[in-house]
C-alpha cells in the first residue's frame, strides 16, 4: 500500500497492510536541538525532512487562521468588549490567504500515494479565547454571549472560504479544529455551553466536509472523554492526541464511539524509560489498533527528554507492532 491507502484503509476500518508510521505533530524544538549533538546530522531540520530520516510517513499540513493583532503578554486580551472587535474585525478576516503554489505541489504528491494531506482550522472555543485572554473567555459564556456568537459567526465564515480555497486545488484527506478546550480535569465548559456556543457553527460546517470526503478531526488536549458524544454529535469524525497522562484511555473511547477515529495516544512519558515500557505501551494500544480507525502516534510532540537512542528504539519497536497489526487485520 502506498501511504495514502494505507491512511485511508486505516481510517475507513478497512483491512490494511500495516499501520502507519506516523508523527502527526513533530517534535519539540529543544528535542531536534538535542538530537543534532546525538547522531541526527545538522542538516536534517524541516519537519518532513524529519519524518522521511527516520522512515515516518509524510503527513503535510497546512494551519490557516485569522490574523489577530498581537497582545502583549502571552494570554492576555486583545478583544474586551463588542465596540473592539467591530474595530479588528476588518483586519481578522481579510481575504483568505491559501497558498495554492504549495497545496498544487503537494497534490501531486498525494496523486502519487507518496503523502497525506491535511489542514487545521481554528476552532469555535480556541479562537475566541485566543482574542480575549483565558479568563475573560470563560466569563464571555454568561456575561457577553453576543460578541461569542458574533466572533463564531464570523469565523464560520471565514473557515468555509478556506475549505473552498483549498479544495479548488485539491481534496485533502483530513482536517483538524484546533480546540483545545479540555485538561487533565475535562472540558472547560458545560455540555449546554458547547451545545449553545459551538455546536451550531461546527453544523455549519461539518457537512460539507462530509461532502467532499474530507475526515473531521478535532485537536483537544487533555482528558476528552467527557466531551467525546458532545463532538460526535456535532458530526464530528475524530479527535486527536488522547493525551495517557491526561487519564485518557483508548478502549475505554473505542467502546463508546465504535466509528469515531483517533490519532496519538502513545504515551511520551515512556519513550524514555527503556525496552519494557514502550512495549508495554504498544501491548496496550494493539488491540484497539488491530480493529481500524486508530493512528498510534505519540500522544503529543516528543519531549526533550527523548534521547536520539531512545527514540530510534522507539521507531523499532513500532514497525514491530506496525508489522504484527497488519497480519492481524489481514486475519
Amino acid at each position: 500500500m502506498t501511504s495514502r491507502e494505507r491512511f485511508q484503509a486505516v481510517m475507513n476500518f478497512q483491512p490494511f497492510d500495516r499501520l502507519p508510521l506516523v508523527e502527526w505533530a513533530g517534535w519539540w524544538d529543544q528535542t531536534i536541538k538535542r538530537w543534532h549533538s546525538e547522531g541526527l546530522p545538522s542538516n536534517v531540520t524541516d519537519r518532513y525532512d524529519i519524518c522521511r530520516h527516520f522512515g515516518l510517513e509524510v503527513y503535510k499540513q497546512d494551519w490557516i487562521s485569522p490574523k489577530a493583532p498581537p497582545a502583549p503578554v502571552h494570554g492576555a486580551p486583545v478583544v474586551r468588549t463588542m465596540d473592539e472587535y467591530q474595530k479588528i474585525r476588518g483586519a481578522l478576516y481579510s481575504p483568505p490567504v491559501v497558498d495554492k503554489d504549495r497545496w498544487r505541489a503537494w497534490a501531486e504528491e498525494q496523486h502519487r500515494g507518496e503523502v497525506v494531506l491535511w489542514f487545521t482550522l481554528m476552532g469555535f472555543f480556541w479562537f475566541p479565547r485566543g482574542l480575549m485572554g483565558i479568563e475573560p473567555h470563560l466569563y464571555a459564556f454568561y456575561d457577553q454571549p453576543e460578541l461569542m456568537h458574533a466572533m463564531n459567526t464570523d469565523l464560520v465564515a471565514w473557515n468555509l472560504r478556506i475549505i473552498e480555497e483549498i479544495c479548488s486545488v485539491c481534496t485533502p484527506d483530513f482536517m483538524t479544529f484546533a480546540e483545545d478546550m479540555s485538561y487533565n480535569n475535562g472540558p472547560m465548559l458545560s455540555q449546554a455551553q458547547f451545545n449553545e456556543f459551538l455546536k451550531p457553527y461546527y453544523r455549519q460546517i461539518v457537512p460539507l466536509l462530509k461532502e467532499r470526503g474530507i475526515l473531521s478531526i478535532i485537536d483537544s488536549d487533555g482528558d476528552i472523554t467527557r466531551a467525546g458524544p458532545w463532538f460526535e454529535e456535532a458530526g464530528l469524525d475524530g479527535i486527536l492526541p488522547i493525551e495517557r497522562q491526561a487519564g485518557a484511555d483508548i478502549a475505554r473511547l473505542r467502546a463508546a464511539h465504535p466509528r469515531m477515529r483517533f490519532i496519538g495516544h502513545f504515551d511520551k512519558m515512556t519513550m524514555n524509560q527503556g525496552e519494557a515500557a514502550m512495549r508495554a505501551e504498544f501491548e496496550r494500544l494493539m488491540p484497539t489498533a488491530v480493529t481500524g480507525g486508530f493512528l498510534i502516534s505519540c500522544d503529543h510532540q516528543t519531549p526533550p527528554g527523548v534521547s536520539y537512542q531512545d527514540y530510534q528504539l522507539y521507531l523499532r519497536l513500532f514497525r514491530e507492532y506496525a508489522e504484527e497489526s497488519g497480519r492481524c487485520s489481514r486475519r
